[in-house]
């Protein structure tokens, strides 16, 4: 049966070699570490950068820190009233891991702060140090993504730097949403849009700058692919709100960098909760003048301990009323009306989940057997692992496997289905290289193997060079040939 045989055997090999090391922490970590993971969809561009470099950015500008907050400022600081350089964090000892723990989770305190205060705190506090560094955080993070064999993300970030935001505070509110998208439309949001674009250009050339992608020192993560989300603060008035959705979709209609949006902030603050069922008018109200742009949304990271029971209904209202194609953590499932019938909702419309397991401990303390993954697979709902925000969680898309190991037994091939899901439903554009995902069927004219470019017949490898998505998932095929050949 040539390389489909060929690649079974080589499956079964590497699996029995992952059921060998299942149990030795160290091992496992190095087999999980090697193993391709297709795409982290999940991934906050701030959140995904470790303290460390937000230290150094604030010395590099100058910036100052508050020694009882960590938060950052700009200039004149002040040592006298406990404001002095952040550079002298790196002479203070205390106070350098001081800034550490409030810009993460390494220092936190269950019996002082919960995890959820703690973490959503930590933005506010660096903030100060992501303005002139999104190229170095773009080439940090994929750097890092490329040492855990993932090959593609999807960062949230906001390209327009607020100004869409702005510009809705200035025109104010009207309930009537055509009206208020011509007066954002005829007022300046198409200029941001546009500037926003260009402001992309300049960080992507800074970014591969920084890389040295093309040049013989190239990082690795030069070849991994970046798309972006772009991401809607849904606890600012909502005025700013619906000018920072709309903007979201013009970018992505215009820029196919731009693949998509989410609405981030934490979803049990008041405004996140009073204006839920408002913003999802707005996705329904835009979706269908836009209806070719991709919509994900964080959906049920919430629990009985931070939210009343009837604001559980978010999962199925972004789905139904907010024409979500993925949900982000899900994790409050079982408390929503029917579970049942959306579980089957969903594995029917193949809504994929964005499985944030260590994020949904730290913050909301879920973890083990009151996590839903379990259900989720077992209705057959798709989902994906994802890290959140990994600087912050000081966490790697590597550790979130092992947790996934270690929590709930997975097998090699459960994994591998997610790492291949991750890119399958991803907002990567053009046709799938498989005809039947669930089933793993490739499309006829690719049902070859991808090892070598020579098994492929003219009728693939023209999919593969019209279809970003289809070339994604042939290279995943490949790296997951290339890895089992090991064993």
């Amino acid at each position: 049966m040539g390389w489909a045989q060929g690649a079974s055997n080589a499956e079964r090999r590497t699996a029995r070699q992952f059921e060998s090391v299942r149990r030795q922490p160290s091992l496992l970590f190095d087999f999980l570490r090697q193993m391709p993971k297709g795409g982290d969809l999940h991934n906050h561009l701030t959140g995904a950068v470790y303290a460390e470099s937000f230290i150094r950015w604030a010395a590099q500008d100058g910036l100052c820190v508050d020694r009882e907050t960590a938060a950052l400022a700009p200039p004149p600081c002040d040592p006298e009233k406990n404001k002095p350089a952040a550079a002298t964090a790196y002479q203070d000892v205390g106070l350098y891991a001081h800034m550490l723990d409030a810009y993460s989770m390494r220092g936190w305190l269950p019996a002082r702060e919960s995890g959820h205060d703690h973490f959503f705190a930590t933005f506010g506090k660096f903030g100060a140090a992501t303005n002139s560094h999104y190229a170095d955080m773009l080439a940090e993070v994929r750097s890092r993504a490329a040492g855990d064999h993932l090959e593609y993300l999807e960062l949230m970030f906001n390209p327009d730097g607020g100004k869409a935001a702005a510009l809705g505070a200035r025109l104010g509110w009207n309930d009537d949403l055509g009206k208020l998208r011509d007066a954002l439309l005829t007022g300046g949001l198409r200029d941001i849009v546009a500037e926003a674009g260009r402001g992309l250009d300049q960080i992507e050339a800074a970014e591969q700058r920084e890389l040295h992608c093309g040049a013989p020192e190239a990082d690795p993560g030069c070849a991994v692919e970046a798309r972006y989300l772009y991401q809607v603060a849904r606890g600012l008035p909502r005025e700013l709100v619906f000018a920072q959705i709309l903007a979201g979709f013009e970018m992505a209609s215009r820029d196919p960098r731009v693949v998509g949006l989410n609405l981030v902030m934490a979803e049990d603050w008041y405004v996140p909760i009073h204006d839920f069922n408002l913003h999802m008018r707005m996705l329904d109200f835009l979706h269908e003048l836009y209806p070719k742009v991709h919509i994900t949304l964080h959906a049920g990271e919430l629990t009985l301990q931070i939210a009343p029971p009837e604001e559980l209904f978010h999962i199925r209202a972004s789905i139904e009323r907010g024409h979500a194609q993925r949900i982000g953590h899900g994790v409050d499932l079982m408390y929503e009306p029917d579970p049942a019938g959306l579980l089957r909702k969903m594995a029917k419309e193949k809504i994929l989940v964005e499985i944030c397991l260590t994020s949904n401990d730290s913050i909301l303390g879920v973890s083990g057997a009151r996590h839903p993954l379990p259900v989720y697979m077992r209705y057959g709902v798709p989902v994906a692992l994802a890290t959140d925000d990994a600087g912050v969680s000081r966490s790697t898309i590597t550790q979130e496997y092992q947790r996934a190991v270690e929590t709930y037994g997975l097998t090699y091939l459960q994994l591998k289905k997610m790492a291949r899901a991750s890119l399958e439903y991803s907002f990567l554009p053009g046709q799938s290289l498989w005809a039947n995902f669930d089933k793993l069927q490739k499309v006829g004219i690719c049902a070859g193997g991808a090892r070598k470019a020579k098994n492929q017949s003219s009728g693939c490898a023209q999919l593969l060079s019209t279809s970003e998505k289809a070339k994604a998932q042939w290279q995943l095929e490949k790296a997951f040939a290339d890895f089992e050949s090991r064993f």
